[in-house]
Formats: C-alpha cells, structure tokens, sequence
C-alpha cells in the first residue's frame, strides 16, 4: 500500500517497501521543502510527477548509475572534444539551464520539471547544494544538465541539447571533474540508451543504498567554480 506522506513528518517509508508496479512508486504527498528534499536523497529517493499529480517520490530497483572512472566516451565524441566547439562552465547559469530542461522534449507531454520543482532546486542552488553544468557556444547556452552534490555522491537529474553533442561534452566534463574530486558515484536514476552508451549500469538498489551512506559520510573536495574548459 502506497504511504502517504504528512507535511509535517519528513521520514520516507524503508526502500524496501517501494512498489513493483510502477517500479520505484515510494510514497505521495509532502512537500518541497529544502528539509524534506534532502532527506529523500539522504534517504535514497526522488521526486517526480507532472503537472496535475500528487508529489510522488522514487527510488528505483534495479537503479542506474555510473562509476566516475567507468566513463565510456567514444571515439567520435573525443574528437569532437578535441575540436574544442563549446565552452563549458560549471555554476555559471544554474536557473537558466534548469528552464531549459523543463522546455517541451519530442515525444512527451508536459514536463515534470513543474515550476514549484524549478523553485525549489535554485533554492538548494543557493543553498550550494545543487549545481549546473552549462555548455556555451558563441556566448550563446546551447547545452547544460544539473543535480545535487552530497558527500562524495553526484545525483543527476535532467539535461539538454540545442547543438549537436553539447549535452554529451557537458556530461563528459562533470564526470571528469568528480573524478579529479574523488566523487563515488553520480546516481543516473533511471536506465536510458544514452547514460548507458556512457558506461552507466544498473546496480541493485540494496547496493546503491550501501555506496550511497557510505558516500555521504564522506566530504567532497570540489570547486565548481572555479572548473571550466575555455576554447
């Protein structure tokens, strides 16, 4: 049985009793509160819904992850890297990039980047929790994805493209950064071909829950920034 969740009450049922069906179906209802989102990633969950749903909260099994130093990237796109056609820039345009990611996508209806989602994540921004990676060309945005850095953990959550292979040099340099930073994971959440072509795998979520507490115990040094390519 689904748990509902009080406003006033930020514990998150134990993993385990997530549903099958849909996979990861953890709980409903709460809020968006700085307190209650980093409880759910502390805890090993996320929000998702869209627009006219209750506030549903997931946590996958199996879920998709990538080890830092597992990053796949092929031999096209490290010619395109070399070509230098972006600059990329860490924390430079966090609420831009996150607008981008909730525009329209082909084949979708709606976004589940809802406006109080957008509020709530440049809340954590300012909090310096969440971060962006942004991915420029002739001073225009054409690229960017952004997530949350706790511990020695990177929780991805959305990206976007307006050239080609933009996103794809952008991801290729947030992973070589928390590796340079002794970053355990990035949490990928859910399998896509994409995240896939890049080394990502599915873990059983008993295991991911192990590297996540484990992970969070444990500081990062980073400096976001401070990191950027410059053409």
């Amino acid at each position: 049985m689904l748990a509902w969740l009080s406003r006033d009450e930020l514990a998150f049922p134990a993993l385990e009793s997530a549903l099958r069906e849909p996979n990861g179906l953890l709980a409903a209802g709460g809020d968006l509160s700085v307190e209650r989102l980093l409880a759910a990633y502390r805890h090993g969950c996320f929000p998702w819904y869209q627009d006219g749903q209750p506030l549903l909260w997931w946590s996958p099994d199996p879920r998709m992850v990538l080890f830092p130093g597992e990053l796949h990237v092929s031999r096209s796109l490290r010619k395109r890297i070399r070509q230098q056609p972006f600059q990329v820039t860490l924390d430079q345009a966090f609420q831009a990039v996150i607008g981008h990611c909730a525009g329209p996508r082909r084949n979708t209806d709606g976004t589940w980047i809802t406006s109080p989602m957008q509020r709530a994540y440049l809340r954590l921004h300012e909090l310096g929790v969440a971060h962006s990676v942004e991915v420029w060309q002739e001073q225009q945005l054409v690229g960017g994805l952004y997530g949350l850095a706790m511990g020695r953990l990177f929780f991805g959550e959305s990206m976007f493209s307006h050239a080609t292979d933009a996103s794809k040099i952008g991801f290729a340099h947030l992973v070589e950064c928390l590796r340079e930073w002794g970053f355990e994971l990035l949490d990928c959440q859910m399998h896509t071909r994409h995240l896939a072509s890049f080394g990502a795998r599915e873990i059983p979520r008993t295991e991911f829950a192990a590297i996540l507490h484990g992970a969070l115990g444990r500081p990062g040094e980073s400096n976001w920034r401070g990191r950027a390519s410059i053409p």
